[in-house]
């Protein structure tokens, strides 16, 4: 039980208690602990049995205190145990449909006891939502393409949602004895930004051949098991509560590095090796590379001495896609690929002026402690007023406040000033050019009218682009992974036009939207674009947290070289484009 699972519970219980018609003070008492949760550093499953130490942490008064000790202890709260009850596990699922908030999801519920998608595309279907408050036409266009989008993902879920999954496997399993390595492998291991399966190595004296008991009746204990699908000798699957299908499979450590290799995949590289393989004489398995004439073991306690037998250079697992890797490998030419500790600068945040949690020297200070050398704040502008944004005379008073803590810093960090301007419908800037004109760094992202055609929505962007004050272009095509399309743009016609005029690109390493896509990023590259990645930081815990981007920028074949940010504050400010 981790503090993301805590906060998200609590946000839950929020959302069905508002959709109950609870007392709005209540609601948001729920709703500023799931903050306060997803904030702090301290762990509070293992502080939970101590009171004062939940209490001291701001945010947290008794009753919610009481609240964690039981979420901690029983995976959930009685409270939203009876509203669940009551309305159905159905309703968390509408929420996750784009403009489904609680307020509609009550409206729905009291109109025509709407609990689930599928009843809610029946009732879109039959006409029962025509004449409802807020259910115009678009509306109701919006929430079934939802709908779509949202059957489209089932089954997917996101990297960072995976990668929870297994580390807490990973470090329930790790304490059992007789368990030296557990491995995630499959699209997890080769950084996908979704992954249908979750695919656990596991290797030790335990997991010997015909020794397994021990370790499958140990698996098959593990307490976040919601539903059990095979138990045999070796490989143990089973459902999490969220639906995550996880194959746990007990290897002997021999051939640890022909499963490790052979369950990575990808489908199309596998196919491909074992080829290659077959024209050496050799035979690919998942137990070991042998030889075809008398079945010999060649390699297969290692991946590096799999391919070293096969005459080739060992990939990063991100590359292996069949996109020309096993040649590269042939040649000794794979390329040496971005590591997030190659990234000296964030320059993509916002603090207490807009929508972020902590102030602009919280935010310095989380970056010199990730080691970074500059960050860039960049708050939104007033054409999104649900986060504050700023107007002309609030942003100069933040650049001026902003470089005030700068000199505070007494070259520990450079703070640059920014803004992450709003591209507004007919590709126009929501902040005067006399304003950018004065900015370090100047984002451009659109953040509303998603729906508009692709040659309009084309236009729009490239209008932005040709403002002079832009130097990067924000989370290009506006994704939320598994929640929202991307809009429909001529992406290449974009970034062509972002290269010709020294426009970088954002890769926005947020889990929720990893945008531009490593396929994008590939092209980016192709066309001499600059290529930033940056957190979108709301807080200090996100500041410089790169981990799922860089394993997209992995994908891509991307070295430091293309990436802007990987150079020193100057040699950063010197390449992005010149005004």
């Amino acid at each position: 039980m981790d503090n993301a699972t805590i906060a998200s519970l609590l946000n839950e219980t929020a959302d069905l208690m508002e959709i109950d018609g609870a007392d709005g003070f209540r609601v948001r008492s729920y709703r500023n602990a799931s903050d306060a949760v997803e904030q702090t550093t301290v762990d509070l499953a293992a502080v939970s049995g101590d009171a004062a130490q939940l209490l001291a942490i701001q945010g947290i008064g008794k009753s919610m205190a009481a609240n964690i000790q039981a979420i901690v202890a029983t995976g959930s709260l009685p409270v939203r145990d009876e509203l669940l009850t009551k309305y159905g596990a159905g309703l968390l699922q509408l929420l996750k449909l784009p403009g489904m908030g609680p307020k509609t999801v009550a409206l729905l519920w009291d109109a025509g006891k709407v609990k689930n998608i599928d009843e809610l595309a029946e009732a879109i279907d039959a006409g029962r939502l025509k004449g409802l408050p807020r259910m115009g036409e678009k509306q109701i266009e919006k929430i079934k393409k939802g709908i779509e989008d949202y059957r489209r993902s089932v089954g997917r879920f996101r990297i960072d949602e995976a990668e929870d999954a297994a580390e807490r496997l990973t470090i329930y399993l790790m304490a059992m004895g007789g368990i030296e390595r557990v491995t995630p492998a499959g699209s997890l291991r080769r950084g996908r930004e979704t992954a249908g399966d979750l695919d656990l190595l596991v290797t030790g004296p335990a997991c010997a051949q015909g020794n397994t008991d021990a370790a499958v009746q140990y698996v098959a204990a593990y307490p976040g098991i919601h539903d059990m699908i095979a138990k045999g000798e070796n490989k143990v699957s089973f459902h999490l509560a969220n639906g995550l299908q996880v194959d746990v499979r007990l290897l002997p450590s021999n051939c640890y590095g022909a499963a490790l290799q052979y369950f990575t995949g990808s489908k199309a590289h596998n196919v491909v090796l074992r080829q290659r393989a077959l024209k050496m004489g050799y035979t690919l398995s998942e137990w070991s590379l042998s030889r075809l004439d008398n079945e010999s073991v060649v390699a297969s306690a290692t991946e590096e001495e799999i391919y070293a037998a096969l005459d080739m250079d060992w990939m990063p697992p991100e590359m292996r896609e069949n996109l020309g890797e096993i040649e590269a490998a042939a040649k000794r030419s794979v390329p040496k690929l971005i590591e997030a500790s190659d990234i000296k600068g964030d320059v993509h945040m916002h603090t207490t002026e807009t929508d972020g949690r902590n102030s602009i020297l919280e935010m310095a200070e989380a970056g010199i402690a990730r080691g970074l050398q500059y960050i860039a704040i960049t708050e939104h502008t007033k054409n999104l007023a649900m986060t504050n944004g700023l107007d002309e005379k609030r942003a100069l008073e933040h650049m001026k406040r902003i470089r005030e803590v700068d000199k505070q810093m007494e070259g520990r960090i450079r703070i640059l000033t920014g803004l992450e301007v709003d591209i507004l419908a007919d590709g126009s800037l929501d902040m005067d050019d006399e304003v950018l004109a004065q900015l370090d760094v100047v984002i451009a992202s659109v953040h509303s009218h998603f729906a508009q055609p692709r040659e309009e929505m084309t236009g729009r962007v490239l209008r932005a682009v040709g403002n002079p004050n832009v130097r990067i272009l924000g989370h290009p095509t506006g994704r939320q992974i598994l929640r929202r399309e991307a809009y429909a743009l001529d992406t290449g016609a974009v970034i062509r036009r972002c290269a010709e005029l020294g426009v970088a690109v954002e890769h926005n390493a947020a889990p929720e939207r990893l945008d531009l896509s490593d396929r994008d990023l590939r092209l980016a590259k192709e066309c001499g674009c600059r290529i930033v990645i940056n957190t979108d930081a709301h807080m200090t815990k996100v500041v410089g947290e790169w981990r799922y981007g860089i394993r997209q920028l992995r994908r891509a074949w991307l070295t430091a070289a293309d990436v802007l940010n990987t150079l020193g504050v100057k040699e950063f400010l010197g390449a992005m484009r010149k005004r």
